[in-house]
């Protein structure tokens, strides 16, 4: 069955690819959020030379979903300009547990290669700690 959020999230994730702040590792990252209520969030990768200051896409786009009355990550949508498969950080991966469900999509794409792969978050953070553990 195809998803066509993909493609939704591969033009959304890209805008924001586009606008990544990215002057020293030269790494530029794109996130797209589908809420729960079916809005869509964008972030991007923004360093500052006072490493490790800066931000990731990912968590750029969770604060923008929370701050506009979003609180489930329906699906994600990571995208970089790599041969390899750009999955979240541990940070990230612990960031969209916070705001996830057990339906949760994170798919992977590559700004020259299109999508990749998708993941669910038990398959990236197995064992993972979450609200419900305290």
């Amino acid at each position: 069955m195809k998803n066509t959020n993909i493609e939704k999230l591969i033009i959304e994730a890209t805008k924001a690819y586009e606008n990544a702040y990215a002057p020293y590792s030269k790494f530029s990252v794109g996130a797209a959020i589908l809420d729960e209520n079916g809005n869509i969030h964008i972030g991007c990768n923004v360093e500052n030379a006072a490493y490790p200051s800066g931000s990731c896409a990912e968590e750029n786009a969770i604060g923008k979903m929370i701050s506009s009355g979003g609180r489930v990550i329906k699906e994600i949508l990571i995208i970089a300009k790599s041969d390899l498969l750009v999955t979240p950080c541990g940070a990230c991966r612990q960031r969209i547990r916070e705001f996830y469900d057990k339906s949760t999509l994170i798919h992977i794409a590559s700004s020259q290669k299109g999508f990749q792969e998708t993941f669910s978050l038990d398959t990236l953070l197995p064992y993972s700690f979450g609200p419900e553990n305290l």
